[in-house]
């Protein structure tokens, strides 16, 4: 844990790489490469796979492989394709999966400015 208070740590990166948000500050649009990440991850855990056994059929290492699940890294449309098929996922399927993730993240958004409409 940091020795600086909050308030003089605001805007450096956390442990995960993103930025404090301050209190009150309004949410940040979700990033194309966290939600990305995040679909191949729900993809990969369902099927019960490892880091490994993907990246090694996207021919890819593993610790790379880690970095866009985690949206550390903006993958190419070429690595996004192989990481799909070493997932069995078609385009259609990851693009829905990301829609599906972005609808959820913003339906309370929406809700909360329609209550304050």
């Amino acid at each position: 844990m940091s020795a600086l208070p909050a308030d003089d740590r605001r805007g450096r990166p956390d442990r995960t790489g993103r930025p404090e948000r301050r209190a009150g500050a309004a949410p940040r649009e979700p990033r194309w490469r966290d939600l990305v990440g995040e679909e191949f991850r729900a993809a990969r855990r369902r099927q019960g796979g490892t880091l490994r056994d993907v990246a090694r059929r996207a021919n890819l290492s593993t610790q790379y492989l880690s970095e866009i699940e985690r949206g550390r890294k903006e993958p190419s449309s070429e690595i996004i394709a192989a990481v799909a098929e070493a997932l069995g996922l078609t385009l259609l399927d990851l693009t829905t999966g990301v829609a599906d993730r972005l609808r959820g993240s913003a339906a309370p958004q929406r809700s909360a400015f329609r209550l304050a409409a």
